[in-house]
């Protein structure tokens, strides 16, 4: 259940292996059992805590099993970086944001402990494996995910004498509560009223922003400058309602427990269903089950393939701003297919 950007990350040509573990001890962090063994007593009212299995870590943060005696099983989640508690908080939103639609499964999160100059992130510990003929459910379920909050709309409308009765309520605006991280870099989740602007200018332009601070790339920002005035072109016609997104579901993010599919490690807010397709289709991606079940419940809306292409794109703008260069040439790319 770890934020396993590693694979992705050893994907890059120009990255060695030592590279990368001066990359990790960067920005990961771990405590000692005994250390953590006693943070958990005193957060979780435990008098028993035993670790197990072997941990391991992913190139943000690290983790590690535990039994206990008041929540059984749990997984934690550490960063030693001061970073780390506005990174977990996030997480921990999104995952009860994804687990009251009451679709896919998600970890349960219990709580965002400081912890020196860090943090770590109490969750249900999850007995993980490949998500492997799951995939047609996952695909149904994450249907299902997106179409929650229209869902919730239209029993406001029909049943307006409950609203406020304590149920969950419609969100009209795109964004969320707080700031989420997709890897380490947060996101700018302030409520907007239209898509368009929201992805334009929070997502696609702060990721520009931060190529443009780290390396000043001219071609990036000549192709930017024309992008921005076609994506509304990409948009017409098209009636975007706000979906409760996961944010970073690749393959390395969905897996399965007994007998169903579970996803973790989300960057959560509120947008565009497609969105969640982008990365979806990138890093092997899923199978053709999962996309004959999830457009079975929602189907593609015309332009598709295009809006795919830029829903990539921020995700390889954002693997640039983590992981350099190596992802410059597919950023550039997707952009000029999208301008010709």
């Amino acid at each position: 259940m770890l934020h396993i950007l590693s694979a992705r990350l050893l994907q890059q040509p120009k990255l060695t292996w030592k590279k990368f573990l001066q990359f990790r001890r960067l920005i990961g962090g771990t405590s000692s059992h005994t250390d953590m063994e006693s943070l958990l007593k005193k957060e979780l009212g435990c008098s028993m805590v035993k670790s197990f299995g072997s941990g391991g870590g992913g190139c943000i943060s690290s983790g590690q099993s535990y039994e206990t005696d008041t929540h059984g099983q749990v997984f934690v989640k550490m960063n030693s970086e001061s970073g780390a508690r506005l990174m977990f908080d996030g997480e921990k939103a999104g995952l009860e944001a994804l687990m009251a639609t009451n679709t896919v499964r998600v970890p349960k999160p219990y709580k965002v402990v400081d912890n020196g100059g860090g943090a770590v992130l109490i969750m249900e510990h999850l007995d993980m494996k490949g998500l492997g003929r799951h995939a047609a459910k996952l695909g149904e379920l994450f249907a299902k995910m997106h179409l929650h909050n229209e869902e919730l709309g239209k029993k406001e409308e029909t049943e307006s004498s409950r609203v406020g009765s304590g149920d969950q309520s419609y969100v009209s605006r795109f964004g969320f509560q707080i700031p989420t991280c997709c890897g380490y870099i947060p996101q700018d989740n302030t409520w907007q009223d239209d898509w368009v602007t929201f992805y334009t200018r929070q997502k696609l332009g702060q990721q520009i922003g931060l190529v443009e601070k780290k390396t000043g790339d001219r071609e990036a920002l000549e192709l930017w400058s024309r992008l921005q005035r076609i994506i509304p072109d990409l948009f017409k016609g098209i009636d975007i309602k706000p979906a409760i997104l996961h944010g970073d579901l690749w393959g390395g993010n969905a897996s399965s427990v007994t007998d169903r599919p579970v996803i973790f490690d989300p960057a959560t807010f509120y947008g565009h269903h497609e969105f969640d397709l982008g990365i979806a289709g990138m890093f092997g991606g899923f199978g053709s089950s999962f996309y004959s079940a999830y457009h079975s419940l929602i189907p593609k809306a015309p332009g598709f393939q295009k809006r795919s292409e830029l829903y990539q794109l921020f995700h390889y703008l954002n693997h640039w701003n983590h992981f350099g260069s190596g992802y410059r040439g597919q950023s550039l790319s997707i952009m000029r297919s999208l301008v010709r």
